[in-house]
């Protein structure tokens, strides 16, 4: 017995052409190739196709089943996804021309301490799109988090730090053991400048159809900022990052123009925005900048 299709022979209330028509928030496992490694994912994938016809609707199951057949607990290449984003036209038997792929992971990166032999792993949210028309499109979206020392607060405690030295030190000739063994007893710490646990929330469009080293591009972001949140961390790792936001002091500008430096300079981006944001320690409201390519 044939079974009703009322998708492809019902009339339409309003001819009109749709343009993503599809399902979101579909549990997906994946693989995704990192150095050394295949690291395993837990995503959500929402998937969508164009309605360009004056059919009622879509073949959604159709979509449903080539994401379990094409990509389900598959290394994620850009052969697989071209593959892919041709089957999901194909199924549609003309009635799209369009196709989009979402892509919702936590992406984890094994990351060294900055001194000490260990290693540990940092999260990063990532959300993956590619869209398949005439030619394909990817576009990235990553939250990277960051260490920022504020430059004023900085300069406020180094002139606290200089006074209570004069005052400690009247003499015009100073004995240096004197000053070091006060500097490093608990009345050397006069003032501590104010820092945050800061983000970044990074949109890229990349210029080329190849799928993009993510876990790469990560890394070189939080370089371009200079001071990444760190994984474990021994005294040896806790003193360095001290000394690395020392060498580092950013306002939220200081960070933003490090990160558009950067993404001017990568000729495989074609198209960029983003969000910094401060999440202060000295008062309840945040210090963010939006920047932007156009």
């Amino acid at each position: 017995m044939q079974l009703p299709d009322i998708t492809s022979h019902s009339n339409v209330d309003f001819q009109s052409p749709l343009k993503w028509v599809g399902m979101e928030k579909i549990a997906l496992p994946l693989k995704l190739a990192q150095p050394h490694v295949d690291v395993h994912l837990n995503a959500k994938a929402d998937i969508f196709v164009s309605l360009d016809s004056d059919a009622k609707g879509i073949h959604m199951s159709r979509l449903y089943l080539l994401l379990n057949q094409l990509l389900a607990n598959q290394s994620l290449s850009t052969k697989r996804i071209n593959e892919f984003m041709e089957a999901v036209l194909a199924s549609q038997k003309g009635l799209s021309k369009g196709a989009k792929l979402v892509l919702h992971f936590d992406l984890p990166l094994l990351k060294p301490a900055l001194l000490s032999d260990n290693a540990g792993y940092n999260a990063y949210p990532v959300v993956l799109t590619i869209t398949k028309k005439q030619s394909m499109t990817i576009n990235l979206k990553a939250d990277v988090a960051y260490s920022s020392t504020c430059p004023c607060s900085a300069a406020l405690s180094r002139q606290l730090l200089s006074e209570a030295v004069d005052k400690q030190f009247s003499d015009e000739h100073i004995d240096k053991a004197s000053l070091l063994s006060w500097l490093a007893s608990a009345q050397g710490s006069i003032a501590t400048p104010h820092s945050q646990r800061s983000y970044a929330y990074i949109d890229v469009t990349f210029s080329s159809e190849k799928l993009p080293d993510i876990g790469g591009f990560i890394t070189v972001c939080e370089q371009a900022i200079g001071t990444p949140v760190q994984t474990a961390v021994k005294r040896e790792d806790e003193q360095a990052f001290a000394a690395l936001n020392a060498k580092n002091l950013l306002f939220c500008e200081d960070a933003a123009r490090r990160l558009k430096q950067c993404f001017e300079t990568m000729p495989s981006i074609a198209d960029y925005q983003f969000k910094v944001e401060h999440q202060e320690s000295l008062h309840g409201h945040n210090a963010v900048v939006h920047e932007s390519k156009h």
